[in-house]
């Protein structure tokens, strides 16, 4: 082989991987494996900012979601909300169930947690509101029995649609499979008021697009009234949820995406 032709080759490898490691360095902790740092507590009875009986807390770099110092649940349905907005990103999420739900949740919310996107902030919730009004991927394990698939849709306050339609199921199932207390990877991929992806370690389970509130939910007319009347939802915050069952997260990272 030429040596000049050699070295072309060599150089061009050294570019492509470069630029891989460069698109690589673009992902960003938003769980730093160490503290709360840039997320804000909202639970239901409570004020944004606290974090009753500390129900969200960091342990040997794993943040969890946990109801040691509860009694029982009452319906204190409970979210971490990072502190800023995103619109165009990816989103990737390692978390597993865990333990035994606490006394007094719902039945359909064991072994049952979230993600939030496009999400309202902690401050605009009301005080006794249980869900912001956002997007939900859910996150779910088996119960032993069945099918239980992961990386599910919820629409609390909102709409999105399917297949060209407006879709106004409150809950849709994804194509994952079932998943028994074990680390499954979450991957979104979210453009703006366009597409959202949902894919469970690395296999797309579930796309829909346009989400949009719901002008019959209360919350969510007030700010379609802000935007003037747009429904669509193109930003928003990202949270992760309690619902009773305790949940545990070990990597929460996105990728900021340009506007195509």
């Amino acid at each position: 082989m030429h040596t000049t032709f050699r070295y072309s080759i060599a150089a061009l490898l050294f570019v492509l991987v470069a630029s891989g490691a460069q698109a690589e360095e673009k992902w960003r902790k938003l769980f730093n494996g160490k503290d709360l740092e840039g997320w804000t507590p909202k639970i239901r009875h409570h004020e944004s900012g606290e974090n009753f009986k500390n129900t969200f807390r960091v342990e040997d770099g794993v943040l969890k979601v946990g109801y040691d110092e509860y009694e029982k649940f009452d319906a204190r349905f409970g979210h971490l909300f990072f502190d800023e907005e995103f619109s165009n990103y990816k989103l990737r999420v390692e978390y597993r169930i865990v333990g035994e739900q606490l006394e007094g949740g719902a039945g359909w919310a064991t072994k049952n947690s979230g993600i939030m996107i496009h999400g309202q902030k902690p401050e605009t919730m009301a005080k006794d509101q249980q869900f912001p009004v956002s997007i939900e991927v859910q996150l779910l394990s088996g119960l032993g029995r069945g099918p239980r698939p992961t990386a599910n849709l919820c629409t609390p306050g909102t709409h999105v649609e399917m297949n060209g339609k407006l879709h106004t199921d409150h809950c849709t199932s994804s194509k994952s499979p079932t998943f028994d207390d074990e680390w499954v990877k979450v991957e979104l991929e979210v453009r703006g008021s366009d597409t959202i992806k949902h894919y469970v370690n690395g296999k797309l389970v579930l796309e829909y697009s346009k989400p949009q509130y719901d002008p019959k939910d209360a919350t969510a007319k007030q700010f379609v009234e802000e935007r003037k009347g747009n429904f669509l939802i193109d930003k928003g915050t990202i949270s992760i949820q309690s619902e009773s069952h305790p949940v545990e997260f070990r990597k929460i990272e996105i990728l900021e995406l340009d506007e195509e």
